[in-house]
Formats: C-alpha cells, structure tokens, sequence
C-alpha cells in the first residue's frame, strides 16, 4: 500500500521559513513524478512545485518562484519544499502528491496524480 506522509507545517510570520517533507513508502519513486500542490479555504487546489524525475527540470507556479526550492532524496524516497519569505498568502494546506506515468509539462495537473498525501497546514501571519 502506497503511502505519502507529509510534515513539516506550522505557524510561521511572514518573512520567515518553513520546509516540508513527504515520505513515500509503497513503492519507490525516483523515476517519476513527484510534486506538491496547495489548498487554501475556499479555493480550488493549485499547483506550487513537482519534477518529472531527480535530476530532470523542477517546474514552480509563478507565485511561489525564487522564493521556494522543490528537492528529492531517492535514497530516503522523499521529497522536500524549503518556502522562504513567506507571505500571509501562501497560508493553506499543502499536499505531496506522485505519478505513476511521465508527464512532461501536465506535471502542474493534479488529476493526473495517482497518490496523494493527506496534508500539513502552512499558516503565515502578517
């Protein structure tokens, strides 16, 4: 059973930091997508940051370029979002997600995503 566990979330005033980690178990996913999207109150998900492999391009949402870096450990089958000069407007909940197939620029799509984690609340205060 595939599983991706998130943590790394808090409270945090903005300017400051915070990085979050997902842990796969299952299965491995060093040769495909991984990324993470988030979900603010009333919004619709959105797409932050994913690469289709390590080693292959990182894609960022405009929003979150320069100020988050996306990275992935294969060998601990985990990926990471460092988020630096955080603003009041990245507050939601951020979620891990990985594909099964290559998806090339879709990787901003999350309904092409077969496994998602269930979570960690970001809230930056102003």
């Amino acid at each position: 059973q595939v599983q991706l566990v998130e943590s790394g979330g808090g409270l945090v005033q903005a300017g400051g930091s915070l990085r979050l980690s997902c842990a796969a178990s299952g299965r491995t996913f060093g040769g495909y997508p991984m990324g993470w999207f988030r979900q603010a109150p009333g919004k619709e998900r959105e797409f932050v940051a994913a690469n289709n492999w390590n080693g292959g391009s990182t894609y960022y949402s405009d929003s979150v370029k320069d100020r988050f870096t996306f990275s992935r450990d294969n060998a601990k089958n985990t990926v990471y979002l460092q988020m630096n000069s955080l603003k009041p407007e990245d507050t939601a909940v951020y979620y891990c997600a990985a594909g099964v197939r290559f998806m090339a620029g879709r990787i901003t799509t999350p309904t092409l995503y077969d496994y998602w984690g269930q979570g960690t609340q970001v809230t930056v205060s102003s």
